[in-house]
């Protein structure tokens, strides 16, 4: 299946990176464009809905069922942090909230690189899993407003930095427990949409 380039898969105007990184940083190869996702770069929820939109449609069931994600980011000595957060989808975009005090807004002014991971409640829910890798980047004030029901916008301004999460690699696991089947969908701007069935255990 032949990649489409979207004309909104780089908008500057909406966001500007979130961390600034050292010259010669790990942080900094390993968040160039080409070094995490190819030439196409990062891309947006929106993005993902024109590639990929089984991933689209179930990622977003999963995120408006639970309200709450799992975020992972990177402390100073490397090591990984995880964190809830809110999840909100608007504009076509994914966006995500912290105090701006917080441990996990420090990480990623320091280093934009993020997972999420949805919730899980239970070993046999058989509910799916979305899976994201990218980088994080501030949100302008016209996005972070349209947010209206997040939490943030009870907030003065300085006190929550708000992060869209632009999208390098998108996964979603389905689980068929009566069947004994898990079916995974994958999509980049890279490479495209592509999924693979098997049974398991």
């Amino acid at each position: 299946m032949e990649e489409q380039q979207n004309p909104h898969a780089l908008d500057p105007c909406a966001y500007r990176p979130a961390g600034r990184l050292e010259r010669g940083s790990c942080a900094e190869v390993a968040c160039n464009v080409n070094g995490m996702a190819g030439k196409a770069g990062m891309s947006d929820w929106r993005d993902m809905e024109l590639g990929a939109p089984v991933i689209a449609r179930l990622g977003t069931a999963r995120l408006h069922a639970a309200r709450v994600a799992m975020l992972g980011t990177l402390r100073p000595d490397g090591s990984p942090r995880i964190s809830p957060i809110e999840p909100y989808i608007v504009d076509g975009r994914l966006l995500v909230g912290a105090m701006s005090w917080s441990a996990k807004a420090a990480d990623l002014r320091r280093d934009p690189r993020y997972v999420l991971h949805s919730i899980v409640t239970s070993p046999d829910s058989g509910e799916g899993e979305l899976k994201l890798h990218g980088i994080a980047a501030e949100a302008g004030s016209g996005l972070r407003g349209a947010a209206s029901q997040a939490w943030w916008s009870a907030q003065p301004p300085d006190a929550a930095a708000v992060y869209v999460l632009r999208l390098g690699q998108a996964l979603f696991v389905a689980w068929d427990i009566e069947q004994g089947v898990m079916t995974v969908y994958r999509w980049s701007p890279q490479h495209g949409y592509s999924h693979t069935t098997r049974t398991y255990p």
